[in-house]
């Protein structure tokens, strides 16, 4: 793909992926928003639906990308330069979700901080957070789905800080991919935290939890038949070792 159109490829893929977010922004100018019977939790699952939803398509690049090989089609390749882009995106919608935690559900008072930061009082954003930081350190000991929901998170801001050309360099092309295969951890750390944050008997995560399975499972496939592949030659190479 040259240049002009991987330009307009990373346009249209930033586009959709800022689709969700300016719509919710949409909802919130026309109203849309506060019609829900609870615009908060309209706001928390939206933020998280997304965020799983674009990290799985994070996750299908590089299983798209194989099986189009094996069919003897190399288009798709030019998927993996997009790989970053839309894996950092998931990252920013995660943390949507955990600000909307922090700034609508655990009491933090952002009016308060919008006055401290008009007045000139620039640590106003950190002392607020200060003041509600024991209930939402108390609020992590009690909810599990919080703190599963939280190592999600924590996976993948380190994939994020990591994802730049310079941290490959630094870390080693074989430690990077070690270190970034860590993003199937998140996901299905991200699926265990939607089961346990809806209510009993609802199953309504079903889906992202399929999705995640099957690409897992394609993963393992590949896994599988590299290491068999493998074997002859690592034989091979021993039986020559040996003379």
């Amino acid at each position: 793909m040259n240049d002009r159109r991987m330009v307009i490829g990373k346009t249209v893929v930033h586009a959709l992926c800022l689709l969700p977010a300016l719509a919710l922004v949409r909802m919130y100018f026309n109203g849309a928003l506060v019609a829900q019977a609870d615009p908060v939790s309209y706001i928390t699952h939206f933020t998280g639906n997304w965020a799983l939803w674009i990290l799985l398509a994070d996750l299908a690049i590089t299983p798209l990308r194989r099986l189009s090989q094996r069919a003897g089609r190399q288009g798709l390749n030019v998927l993996v330069r997009f790989r970053r882009m839309v894996g950092l995106y998931a990252f920013f919608y995660a943390t949507l979700h955990l600000l909307t935690y922090v700034l609508l559900f655990s009491g933090y008072n952002v009016p308060a901080t919008i006055a401290g930061l008009e007045a000139g009082r620039v640590l106003e954003p950190w002392r607020q957070l200060q003041l509600i930081w024991p209930a939402i350190l108390d609020d992590l000991q009690k909810r599990k789905f919080i703190q599963v929901g939280l190592a999600s998170w924590a996976i993948l801001f380190l994939l994020a800080v990591t994802s730049p050309r310079r941290a490959l360099q630094a870390i080693g092309g074989k430690n990077w991919q070690r270190l970034h295969r860590l993003i199937y951890l998140a996901g299905a750390l991200g699926c265990v935290h939607y089961w346990w944050l809806v209510k009993t008997g609802v199953r309504t995560p079903w889906k992202v939890t399929a999705v995640l399975t099957v690409l897992l499972l394609i993963r393992m496939a590949f896994w599988i038949s590299k290491g068999a592949k493998s074997a002859p030659r690592r034989q091979a190479t021993q039986r020559q070792g040996a003379y």
